[in-house]
């Protein structure tokens, strides 16, 4: 039997924002507005499902790109003056990791929500 995630919904203060903002900094589509969401779709078909929100704690997403594409997000961050940091904790400031022989970066959206980008899965 195959399991794959379908979606996900990302609570938000601005869902159009905010899936304009990762779409922006990943380099990808935002989708037009499906009931009370707005999609983001991701290469492996999974969609980051923007909902409006007034109350929500931060969540943590992550996604794996090439090592092409994470210098291409990398400056976009960089280009809008974004905060990141090397760690989950946001301890290691203005600097990225190079975990399991890749890359990554963490970096906020405008809710809080704590993005994580690596080109190098997990061991």
């Amino acid at each position: 039997m195959a399991v794959d995630l379908n979606h996900t919904i990302v609570p938000s203060s601005d869902k159009q924002a905010s899936a304009e903002f990762i779409a922006g900094i990943l380099g990808l589509k935002v989708g037009p507005q499906w009931g009370p969401f707005v999609p983001v779709e991701t290469a492996n078909g999974v969609t980051l499902d923007y909902h409006d929100s007034a109350d929500f704690r931060a969540i943590h997403y992550c996604f794996i790109v090439s090592e092409p594409e994470f210098d291409e997000i990398f400056a976009r961050i960089r280009e809008r003056g974004l905060d990141y940091w090397a760690d989950p904790a946001h301890k290691k400031a203005g600097q990225i990791n190079h975990l399991y022989g890749g890359r990554g970066v963490y970096f906020d959206d405008p809710d809080g929500h704590n993005m994580e980008v690596i080109t190098a899965p997990y061991a």
